[in-house]
């Protein structure tokens, strides 16, 4: 890297493209592509101390080299130290590997012992020729993340021409690298590419050495600069000043039959203050099922519309869509707004009257994805509100914003984000958080019951329904699965139709049409649907108070996401609720984890930080970081602290250092900076 940007790897075409796969394009981006693990080359194991189980390297001399075509092609190499016999195995060899292990040839070998039925073997070992008095390596050799066609070797090169001849100078101002107590730069970048004589594996693959501390904490305070100065970036930007210019929001408290929660009042209040300033407000209102989002939403829905100014709320289900629609037309009607519906399946008369009342006298439109398609226009966009954000992409939230002058943005989520995953991927969002539940909301007991007693599941559905409540049964698949063996909603719906006689069994799922969702959907909510087997469209959204039992069939195959969002869908009424799992046996290690949690916890953000644990932090996030790799080398439970000290010194960097910010960007995130953007 020079001042005049980014130096590009010097490597042919062929090998170029092979890199560009792993994303390395630059000198700078092979300082940062860090060893996966290690391995020990700097002694020969004789075969009589080469255990079963333990990656070693020997030095045998060839006896024999056969190619053999049964029970499948393979080469096999019979050969041999001092100590003992070993037999090389390959399943896919080049003429090249074969001439380099004619016999007599001399090799050290490296790969994982393990037994055959000749003996002590090893399986597609990494091997190369040497003399007999050939040195050892007095380092330890890195194996770095690699792809089809590029070998270690190649990288190995690459990489220590560019330790070399490339830019280590170090992107953190020394009195900031003091005050944090982390090593230098280019010196924890050498001793994780070149550890010296001596180092313990154990130490380098702990990954807690402070080279490894200090590369963790450059990786994250790259992403809070970035985010941190997309944040900064907007502040600059002009957007509509929404200041109420009526009582419509107060008029809207009064007709509710509830009051609001103090977390309720403190978000709404948070949000009536970003709405009245110049510059876009960026806020993520994220709480746990039934937190009471909904009218958050409504009442800055409210006070864009006072101030003169139309309000979109996007959602990304048609049920879900729907069901928003529905509840805000029931309340700001009444008041005199005006609310428009657009989803996909409109018919086309219907979608022409609502694009015009878009276009023109229509204060708050609330749709689906068809809100951003050609064709719509709004008349004033002030305030763009998306519910389940992680379920859109980065373009799909733009195209929104695109639709008006730079308006307000209130995103909403429903699946809890752990503390530490919120304050590194969304450290560009102001993000306030619902933590307490509105009164009335019963609490649910939840039961997990093997499949082999499903008719006593049945029997537990027929006699809550008799005592006047509804149910849920949840499926996973809708059609038949050879490989999964899953029992389908379509089944499972005739099989309860014929195991509750007398009872009104119905069906929904997303292959039905929009109006036949909407029928369904209405009769359950009417009561007029006793048991309503369903897929995963009822996940989020569905509110019907009368529904205070959920099953959920293979339990197993949900994540804690849907189970904690499925389990949220009664426990809205007045009555005891319950949620029973029904899982298959035998349950894998992670599956009986989920189950295990889902049954002990009830509190959305610790389900949440225990699947961090479990599953990392990919789904989460969700689409907002398509395309972008989440963190390589941190851990965001293990390494919390940096994520603490990193959000301090990236608004320090970009304050007093500008000069090294970018520095620091460039070397850890170069083009992909523009992707964390959304």
């Amino acid at each position: 890297m020079t001042a005049s940007g980014p130096v590009a790897i010097r490597a042919s075409d062929a090998l170029r493209k092979k890199l560009a796969k792993l994303g390395l394009q630059t000198e700078a981006d092979l300082l940062v592509h860090l060893p996966l693990r290690y391995e020990d080359e700097t002694r020969v194991t004789p075969l009589s101390y080469a255990f079963t189980g333990e990656p070693v390297q020997v030095e045998v001399v060839v006896l024999s080299n056969e190619v053999q075509f049964r029970p499948r092609r393979q080469m096999v190499v019979r050969a041999a130290d001092d100590s003992g016999e070993l037999t090389l195995r390959f399943f896919s060899f080049y003429p090249s590997q074969q001439a380099a292990l004619a016999v007599g040839s001399r090799v050290r070998a490296f790969g994982e012992v393990r037994g055959g039925f000749f003996g002590l073997e090893m399986v597609h070992p990494r091997f190369h020729k040497v003399e007999e008095d050939t040195p050892l390596p007095t380092e330890m050799t890195p194996i770095y993340p690699s792809t089809a066609g590029l070998a270690n070797s190649a990288l190995h090169k690459l990489i220590a021409r560019a330790l070399d001849d490339g830019d280590l100078a170090d992107s953190l101002p020394d009195e900031i690298r003091q005050r944090l107590k982390l090593p230098g730069f280019a010196r924890s970048l050498r001793f994780l590419h070149r550890p010296p004589p001596g180092t313990e594996l154990d130490t380098l693959h702990a990954r807690n050495h402070p080279a490894w501390r200090r590369v963790k904490f450059d990786e994250v305070l790259a992403q809070q600069l970035s985010l941190r100065r997309a944040y900064l970036a907007r502040r600059e930007q002009g957007a509509p000043v929404l200041v109420a210019q009526d009582d419509l929001g107060a008029r809207l408290l009064d007709r509710l039959p509830f009051g609001l929660t103090g977390a309720q009042l403190r978000a709404m209040a948070e949000i009536a203050g970003d709405l009245a300033q110049p510059y876009p407000m960026q806020r993520l209102l994220q709480g746990d099922v039934g937190a009471g989002k909904t009218i958050v939403a409504a009442l800055a829905a409210c006070q864009a519309i006072s101030a003169g100014w139309q309000a979109a709320f996007m959602a990304p289900t048609e049920i879900l869509a729907e069901q928003h629609y529905l509840k805000l037309r029931d309340w700001l009607e009444p008041l005199g707004v005006r609310v428009a519906w657009l989803s996909g399946s409109l018919k086309s008369k219907a979608k022409r009257e609502q694009l015009a009342a878009t276009a023109a006298d229509a204060q708050l439109v609330v749709g689906t994805h068809a809100l951003i398609q050609d064709g719509v226009d709004f008349a004033r966009l002030g305030l763009a509100i998306v519910d389940e954000q992680h379920r859109f992409g980065v373009a799909q939230r733009l195209a929104l914003r695109k639709k008006g002058s730079n308006p307000h943005q209130l995103m909403m989520s429903a699946t809890p984000i752990p503390r530490t995953l919120a304050m590194s991927y969304y450290a560009d969002l102001d993000v306030t958080v619902l933590d307490e539940l509105p009164p009335g909301r019963t609490p649910i007991k939840t039961r997990l019951v093997a499949d082999n007693r499903r008719q006593d599941v049945v029997g537990f559905v027929q006699k809550h329904v008799e005592e006047g409540r509804q149910a849920y049964w949840v499926c996973p698949l809708i059609e038949e699965s050879e490989a999964l063996q899953l029992q389908t909603a379509q089944d499972t719906y005739e099989q309860l139709s014929v195991d509750l006689p007398g009872l009104t069994v119905g069906l929904v799922h997303g292959r039905l049409k929009a109006d036949e969702k909407q029928a369904v959907m209405g009769a359950f909510a009417a009561g007029e649907i006793d048991v309503l087997v369903a897929t995963t469209v009822i996940e989020v959204g569905v509110d019907v108070p009368n529904a205070s039992l959920m099953v959920i069939e293979h339990a197993e195959r949900f994540g804690l996401s849907q189970l904690h969002q499925l389990r949220g869908r009664v426990g809205r009424g007045q009555y005891e609720s319950s949620c029973v799992l029904i899982y298959a046996g035998p349950l894998g290690e992670i599956a009986r984890q989920r189950l295990k949690i889902i049954f002990e916890h009830t509190d959305g953000f610790e389900i949440a930080r225990q699947d961090l644990q479990i599953r990392g932090p990919g789904e989460f996030v969700g689409a907002r970081q398509s395309g972008v790799p989440l963190l390589r080398y941190a851990d965001l439970e293990l390494d919390a602290d940096l994520v603490d000290m990193a959000r301090e010194i990236a608004e320090e960097m970009l304050r007093d250092h500008p000069a090294a910010a970018e520095k620091h960007l460039q070397r850890w995130l170069g083009s992909r900076e523009e992707l964390l953007k959304s």
